[in-house]
């Protein structure tokens, strides 16, 4: 009698997904090309507004040119949930689904994990138990077990959501050396610690972050006393003389991003990704200096016009080294942003933000809650948290209220806070026409239906919550939404691109120009016009 081959099985499953992802998708003349890519390599630009690559074109001569004018660009792509944070957009990125499919809903109910600490280093423990389902490895490694994959970033979250749940090569930055985690690992493979003897961000003690291109090359004023909260906001700005201190001052300059890629070109030749002509491999980088820099100087500064520059070349010289070791015809590159970034409410700004000013519920959120706790009611069942009113209805009816009646009460309370534009029942979202109302659409795609959510507070455009001195993200709105999206390379139809597209549709494409099958339904579609 033959024993059951599960192995077979699952080739065969994954053959038959691909043919009907093919056929489906109008995609044939894929399967016919002879040499399929070797390797694809996805960007995630933190904080990255599409404006910029117009904004900045003239200056614009290395990666970012390249792969803006050389490849299918989306400047209308969005991040389509409401809550605009790194983690829930990094989350969607690769997985072809939006917050309420992954289940990351916020920085804070992201990676963080007590059980997975990292591997040699202090600091908070790192994993990716909260994401739910698959993403593109998964799919690339039913087809081909053989393909790997390696993702990199400054931050926990932004290395370890575009691979899901996915056991493989995952690394970011400690603000003393690259680390991981044990979910992924017990020790730090050699090239990892190679790297890090090289002490790339120690050896910048003592020196500066200066602008890379003559001063009248910048149009935006060096003296705003509103960036960097009154502190270091004109060129040149010194890094300490002490290593360990320049070492975690790096983060909030463009010099990161640098090491970032190298970092990754490092493990690309370590890994041999890329190398093998029998499978397709992922490398995944998440650069987050253009967060740091956009954060602490706002869109509008010097500052982020230098980060941008540098960025640019940085991805050229990358690009570059890149294409020396692996063939390019052989490579699939695409590109987007978690998020973009709103600037600081009484600066003056290219958004129109006058009149905006900051929201304090502190009040009104006193007068709701006390009441509540003197029942009894803790902060674990009724909390107002990420936006939203969390309630546990149990425990809200255990204590002899109505949990319907309190949604109500605390939304017309919360409505009335100057600032604030909206305030939505949870359970009337449904009603609204999503088609028309983008604040109900994106909170929708927010929310699992396992999360407790009974009101989501929307505050008008450009507004901040109290307490917030620098530039931030985070709301529905279009310019915390709004996000390039580039494809380049083997299988992309160039050409800039006017419809309106969503991060969510990015894994759907790569997926059909690799010809593989997700392995459930997706929020997002194959943008079909820029395949080849």
């Amino acid at each position: 009698m033959r024993s059951f081959d599960f192995s077979q099985m699952i080739r065969r499953f994954a053959g038959l997904l691909s043919l009907s992802v093919c056929v489906a998708g109008g995609l044939s003349a894929q399967s016919a090309q002879a040499r399929p890519p070797r390797l694809v390599v996805f960007f995630t630009i933190d904080q990255m507004r599409p404006d910029y690559f117009d904004r900045f074109a003239s200056q614009l001569t290395g990666g970012l040119a390249r792969l803006s004018r050389g490849g299918a660009f989306f400047a209308d792509g969005f991040q389509d949930h409401a809550n605009t944070e790194t983690a829930p957009g990094h989350a969607s990125t690769l997985s072809g689904r939006f917050p309420r499919g992954t289940g990351i809903v916020a920085n804070s109910a992201g990676v963080l994990d007590d059980e997975a600490p990292l591997v040699g280093d202090p600091g908070p423990g790192a994993s990716p138990y909260r994401f739910r389902g698959t993403a593109l490895i998964d799919w690339m490694r039913i087809k081909n077990p053989a393909s790997r994959a390696l993702s990199v970033s400054r931050k926990d979250r932004g290395a370890i959501l575009p691979l899901g749940r996915a056991h493989q090569d995952v690394y970011w930055y400690s603000g003393i050396r690259f680390t991981t985690s044990t979910y992924y690992r017990d020790t730090l493979p050699d090239w990892v610690k190679q790297f890090n003897a090289r002490r790339l961000p120690q050896r910048l003690a003592g020196t500066a972050w200066d602008l890379l291109m003559a001063p009248n090359a910048y149009p935006e004023p060096d003296s705003v006393a509103t960036e960097s909260v009154g502190r270091d906001f004109v060129f040149p700005h010194r890094l300490s003389p002490d290593s360990a201190r320049a070492a975690a001052m790096t983060q909030e300059t463009p010099m990161m991003d640098e090491i970032t890629l190298a970092f990754a070109l490092a493990g690309l030749q370590s890994l041999s990704l890329g190398a093998s002509d029998s499978a397709t491999d992922l490398l995944a980088v998440s650069l987050s200096s253009t967060d740091a820099v956009g954060h602490r100087y706002g869109p509008d500064s010097r500052e982020l016009h230098d980060q941008i520059v540098r960025l640019d070349r940085s991805l050229g010289k990358f690009l570059d080294s890149l294409f020396v070791l692996r063939d390019s015809t052989r490579i699939v590159i695409a590109l987007t942003a978690d998020h973009g970034v709103s600037p600081l409410p009484g600066t003056k700004s290219r958004d129109p933000n006058e009149g905006a000013g900051f929201v304090d519920p502190g009040q009104m959120l006193q007068a709701f809650m006390t009441p509540l706790r003197a029942r009894g009611i803790d902060n674990n069942a009724v909390d107002f948290s990420i936006d939203m009113l969390l309630m546990d209805r149990a425990v809200v009816a255990a204590h002899g209220l109505d949990a319907d009646s309190l949604a109500r009460t605390f939304a017309a309370a919360m409505r009335a806070v100057p600032g604030v534009l909206r305030a939505d029942l949870v359970s009337q979202l449904t009603r609204l026409d999503t088609t028309k109302d983008y604040v109900a659409r994106r909170w929708l795609h927010m929310l699992p239906p396992d999360l407790p959510a009974a009101v989501a507070v929307t505050l008008k455009p450009y507004w901040f919550w109290a307490g917030l001195p620098i530039a931030t993200h985070g709301s529905p709105h279009a310019y915390d939404a709004r996000v390039p999206i580039i494809f380049w390379g083997y299988g992309v139809k160039p050409g800039r691109q006017s419809r309106v597209v969503r991060v969510v549709d990015i894994a759907p494409t790569l997926a059909a120009i690799l010809n593989v099958a997700p392995l459930e339904l997706l929020d997002g579609q194959v943008l079909r016009e820029v395949i080849r």
